[in-house]
């Protein structure tokens, strides 16, 4: 069907009208739901910017779902329970609940899905199954269709292609299902997880079996995306535009995220405890919000909010303007005492997530303060990106294929304090110095 441009506009308010529709498959007013289905070890949280793109081109905030599979990390063996990890069946059954309840919700018939790398597994899983019939999309960034390797080692790892798990989704004469349209996005070349060697992965010199062009489907639009890595190819405005258009069927009428006056940011607390990811909800968490000035990220004022989060693990909501500079504040059970420094939210979010950093390792109490730079929504290239961190360039980053999402900065004890600047090409964040005697650490988040 088509939805005229009256009926899109009473549905985006004061944004832009999304066009015509050319091949989603909604069956009531208005654009399909979209689900957004996150990778290993991940959260809703990365695809911020995407949400944010969706609505700058009129798309109801209330069809864009970005949801938490309950233990993001993927286990050894797919079918040996690991404590704190999930295996495929367990993230199948999540999105399967995510698919009923949005369409149960909204009134759709049916939903478009988009998964980052391991992502794509779940919504691959669920397509093949019993959810045909409610997918009319699935876009699948980075997914590790043929695996990341094809070898006789770990063999019942998801992610081998010898593996059961990998060997039932491509034993067919066709990669994807009648009625559903498929589209993959990949690096040409710049996807750690498409590579030839198995350095990456832990064994240099031995061939994975498995090509740039891995993540592509028989049967789909496959589209490469140059040089943009294992994350951008979904979570870059290059990829947003190829997912927009795919779903829609015509061009976005806009990459720009449009900023909005009060924001007003909400979310989850979850853990990170002995370095293992987890999306469960985090109870009895300290999170003070502070504005801070961009250059100096000394507080500014007294905090916005100071709240104990109860078993949901929410810390929010805190209103801000889309100028505020940040610093929250995460003290939880278990964990170091964690200052996320962040530039300003041009929108309002409720996966504004909060992720303690990791326990402190040796090398770390060994120095006066810690900072980290950390870049979620892709991985830091050189040479392909300028890489600063406190004026000098990251020297932890793997050179060639990006392949580091995180540099770290260690400082004695007499630059606590100090202002720290981070760099990743134009984008800027400026944390501050913290004693790591008090078990605490800095974070410079990047958003883009």
């Amino acid at each position: 069907m088509t939805v005229s441009r009256r009926r899109l506009l009473q549905y985006a308010a004061a944004l832009p009208a999304l066009p015509l529709f050319g091949r989603a498959a909604a069956q009531t007013d208005g654009p399909p739901p979209v689900i957004f289905v996150h990778g290993n070890g991940d959260h809703a949280a990365l695809w911020m910017t995407t949400l944010w793109r969706f609505e700058a081109n009129g798309w109801p905030r209330d069809r864009l779902v970005a949801f938490n599979f309950t233990d993001p990390l993927s286990r050894n063996d797919d079918a040996v329970p690991m404590a704190g990890r999930s295996g495929t069946e367990d993230q199948l059954r999540e999105l399967a609940a995510v698919v009923r309840s949005t369409l149960a919700r909204t009134g759709a018939g049916k939903v478009a899905l988009v998964g980052s790398s391991r992502g794509g597994y779940a919504i691959r899983n669920f397509v093949t199954g019993d959810g045909a019939g409610q997918v009319s999309h699935a876009v699948l960034c980075g997914t590790p269709n043929r695996g990341v390797f094809d070898w006789e080692f770990n063999p019942g790892s998801e992610f081998n292609g010898r593996g059961p798990f990998l060997r039932r989704l491509n034993g067919r004469d066709t990669d994807i299902v009648p009625g559903t349209a498929f589209l993959t996005l990949y690096s040409e070349g710049n996807d750690k997880f498409a590579q030839a060697d198995g350095r990456y992965v832990g064994r240099p010199g031995t061939p994975t079996g498995i090509t740039t062009e891995g993540p592509t489907l028989r049967g789909a639009t496959n589209i490469g995306l140059g040089p943009l890595d294992h994350r951008e190819v979904a979570f870059h405005p290059r990829a947003f535009r190829e997912i927009y258009r795919f779903i829609v069927g015509a061009e976005p009428a806009t990459l720009a995220v449009a900023p909005e006056s009060i924001v007003a940011l909400d979310g989850l607390v979850t853990g990170n405890a002995g370095g293992i990811p987890s999306n469960r909800p985090l109870g009895d968490a300290v999170i003070e919000v502070f504005r801070v000035h961009p250059d100096t990220a000394g507080r500014q004022g007294e905090a916005l909010l100071r709240r104990t989060t109860g078993p949901d693990g929410r810390w929010g909501p805190v209103s801000v303007s889309a100028t505020d500079w940040l610093e929250f504040v995460v003290e939880a059970p278990g964990h170091p005492r964690t200052h996320i420094f962040r530039s300003p939210f041009p929108r309002s979010s409720e996966v504004v997530h909060l992720r303690p950093a990791r326990p402190l390792s040796d090398a770390d109490r060994a120095a006066g303060a810690v900072v980290l730079m950390t870049r979620p929504r892709g991985y830091f290239g050189i040479p392909r990106d300028v890489v600063l961190l406190g004026g000098k360039e990251a020297g932890d980053v793997t050179r060639g294929v990006a392949t580091d999402a995180t540099t770290t900065l260690r400082l004695p004890a007499a630059e606590i304090g100090r202002a720290v600047v981070g760099l990743f090409n134009e984008e800027r964040v400026v944390a501050r110095a913290v004693p790591t005697a008090e078990n605490r650490i800095a974070v410079a988040e990047l958003t883009w």
